[in-house]
């Protein structure tokens, strides 16, 4: 895009500059309006040159929720980068549903319910679980909940979503769903850091299952309402469609493909 210093070689103002912003004049919009497909034609020439490479290289960029990017971390995008060294994985994590394509991801991950319909998915076969845990010290001074409703009488440790509203806790058992509003001493917006509160004794956290199974495996956190947090929907990569994928995409869907058909364990 040509910067103001061009209006000496056009004649003619492109942008309106102030201190706090920066926007098109008419004349720049036309501008923008007429180069555009001849860039939208050289990106595609680029992408049709990358398409025919036979070594996987360049940058594939990833947008993920910060619990499914650890779960896809070491068996799909580090065996990824083993077999293929001269590729860089940007995984950018964040809790919002973005939209990939006009955000410049090549590929995105989400639990199937949340895959927007006009996507290519493909299943991680990893299905997701909620955990709800305390600390033995906590239990040893606290009766265990039984049900959902019991929570009401325990300190928890809150969470906040990406848009700013309170999560609700969600648990179901035979057929029957339930939403609790939790309260307690603290609120917190990232996984780790709850988990380090619930660790503390500070109160009842609820986690993907995945982010203190180790934990409970250890015997540093007791789950409690087990038969109230059934399994849910799998993990999926998804992606547009296009029409001339690079090596190292198609190289990284062909994994995914494999950990799918190995229902979510590492790739042998």
């Amino acid at each position: 895009m040509p910067s103001e210093s061009s209006k000496r070689g056009l004649g003619v103002r492109l942008f309106n500059r102030t201190t706090r912003s920066v926007s098109l004049t008419d004349a720049g919009r036309v501008f923008v309006e007429q180069v555009g497909p001849a860039l939208q034609d050289v990106h595609g020439a680029l992408e049709a040159v990358r398409s025919q490479q036979t070594i996987p290289s360049g940058t594939l960029r990833i947008n993920a929720f910060a619990a499914a990017a650890r779960e896809i971390l070491s068996p799909l995008v580090l065996e990824f980068l083993r077999r293929h060294p001269q590729v860089h994985v940007d995984l950018v994590t964040e809790g919002r549903l973005v939209d990939i394509v006009a955000e410049g991801f090549d590929l995105g991950v989400r639990v199937a319910d949340l895959v927007p319909s006009d996507m290519i998915a493909i299943s991680l076969g990893r299905p997701q679980r909620y955990a709800v845990v305390g600390s033995p010290a906590y239990f040893h001074k606290h009766d265990r909940p039984r049900v959902p409703p019991d929570l009401l009488n325990h300190p928890c440790i809150r969470v906040r979503l990406p848009n700013g509203a309170l999560f609700r806790w969600q648990f179901e058992k035979d057929g029957q769903s339930v939403q609790i509003d939790v309260d307690g001493p603290i609120t917190l917006d990232e996984a780790s850091l709850a988990r380090i509160a619930v660790l503390e004794g500070v109160g009842i956290g609820f986690f993907m299952e995945s982010d203190v199974q180790a934990d409970i495996e250890a015997g540093r956190l007791v789950r409690v309402l087990d038969d109230w947090t059934p399994l849910r929907s799998q993990l999926c990569l998804y992606y547009s469609g296009r029409r001339n994928p690079s090596a190292a995409f198609r190289a990284f869907i062909g994994l995914a493909r494999e950990l799918g058909a190995n229902g979510g364990s590492p790739v042998s």
